[in-house]
Formats: structure tokens, C-alpha cells, sequence
């Protein structure tokens, strides 16, 4: 198993639907995988098509425990006094670029757009996405055991 660093870059979002009576939508964007969630800023003014151009990272691992290896993007609606409207969601599977990370060292999907379903499944949009994985190996495999922060002797 190695452990590693997961980056997402949240690039913007083109198309999205309209928000409140105002039709002004402050839009960001929550990013959950296995179990961690991080929130972009909110694209304050920025309407339909937010630019946000921030990285959000996370620890992962491959393999590693469950077979789930996806990125859940939710795109949000800030309102200041109601509850946050959804706009859109997307899911984009990473395992393979997992696995390729773990193979050379790193490994990244370059920015790519990806559609953004509403609640009913019908599109309602484009965001576009960057990831990178990064992995160290996870130290006290079968070279020698830690113990206590020890290795163990080859010596008997």
C-alpha cells in the first residue's frame, strides 16, 4: 500500500442555473473523497460562469480500504439567509490515475471539463478540473520491521 497526496485544481464553471429570485448566484464548491471534504472559496459576483483556480488537497491511499476511489464535486449556491441552494453535481472516477501514481512516483490528469448533473440527472452545466497524485511509500514493509521507532537488526 502507498500512501500519497491527492491534489484537486478547481478551474471554473461555465452554464450554471440560475439561483434565487435575483438570479444572482454566488457560487463554490465542495470536493469530498473517502470520507474528507474542502470547500472552494465563494465566487462572489461571479454569476454563471465563476472562476475559482484553487487547489484542495487530500491524503490518499492505493490500494487502499474500499473500492470508491472518486472525487464527489457538488457546485453550491451561498445564500446569506437561507440554506445553500444546490446547483450541480459531478463524480470523476480517479483509481486509474491512482494506480499510474503509485507506478511512476506521480501522476496527473490535466484539466479537464466535466458535466454537471442537477438533482433530476438533466445538465446544467460544465466544470472543469485538474488532479494530481503524489505518493510516498509507507514506511516498516518487509525490508525490516519498526519497532518502537527501531528498525530491527539484520544481525542475530
Amino acid at each position: 500500500m502507498t500512501r500519497g497526496f491527492l491534489e484537486v485544481l478547481v478551474v471554473d464553471a461555465h452554464g450554471l442555473p440560475g439561483g434565487d429570485f435575483l438570479q444572482k448566484i454566488d457560487p463554490y464548491v465542495l470536493v469530498y473523497y473517502k470520507g474528507q471534504e474542502r470547500k472552494t472559496t465563494i465566487a462572489r459576483g461571479q454569476g454563471k460562469n465563476p472562476r475559482w483556480n484553487e487547489k484542495l488537497g487530500f491524503s490518499a491511499e492505493y490500494p487502499g480500504s474500499g473500492s470508491d476511489y472518486k472525487l464527489i464535486l457538488k457546485v453550491m449556491d451561498h445564500d446569506t439567509f437561507s440554506r445553500d441552494d444546490f446547483l450541480g453535481h459531478t463524480t470523476v472516477h480517479i483509481e486509474d490515475l491512482l494506480a499510474f501514481g503509485v507506478e511512476n512516483g506521480s501522476y496527473e490528469m490535466r484539466t479537464t471539463k466535466y458535466r454537471l448533473d442537477a438533482a433530476n440527472g438533466t445538465y446544467c452545466g460544465d466544470i472543469k478540473i485538474g488532479v494530481r497524485f503524489s505518493c510516498k511509500p509507507i514506511e516498516g514493509n518487509d525490508e525490516g520491521e519498526e519497532l518502537g521507532g527501531w528498525k530491527s537488526s539484520d544481525y542475530e
